[in-house]
């Protein structure tokens, strides 16, 4: 992420202390700043399942297992997962039969899994290794003012 996008995005959440305010200008941002996304947002933990938090985009699956689709995987194993093709991950869960490709950063906030930055596109391939490090900065970022 360039040096001028992150100030940025660190203005726009650091004089903040509520947690969705932070999540939904969050998502929103993302949305703004970057090509080609058509879903952004997050699932939070809650009782050993994903539940939606805010996002911009298509309505959403409102809870995911962690046993289940990219976010559970990203979840469960606390590492980004990047799919060049959704319809190829086994488990897929297809809240928008749009979405083809799809990043997941899990938040770990004090050692522990707080949720999960979840980014769709309706286009094959869409997130590179490029992007994979920019969206786990921001994930790095955001975590530090949840």
């Amino acid at each position: 992420m360039n040096n001028l996008l992150k100030q940025q995005y660190i203005r726009l959440i650091e004089c903040n202390n509520e947690e969705i305010s932070i999540l939904a200008n969050t998502s929103a941002f993302i949305m703004q700043n970057f090509d080609d996304i058509s879903w952004a947002g997050f699932y939070l933990l809650k009782n050993d399942e994903l539940i939606l938090g805010p996002f911009q985009g298509k309505i959403a699956c409102t809870n995911i297992p962690l046993t289940k689709g990219v976010c559970g995987k990203a979840a469960s194993s606390r590492k980004t997962v990047l799919v060049e093709d959704v319809h190829q991950f086994e488990g897929h869960i297809a809240c928008d039969s749009e979405s083809n490709s799809e990043i997941v950063v899990p938040l770990i906030k004090n050692n522990q899994l707080y949720g999960v930055l979840d980014l769709d596109s309706t286009s094959f391939g869409r997130f590179s290794k490029e992007d994979q490090i920019i969206f786990e900065e921001i994930a790095e970022i955001l975590v530090q003012h949840l």
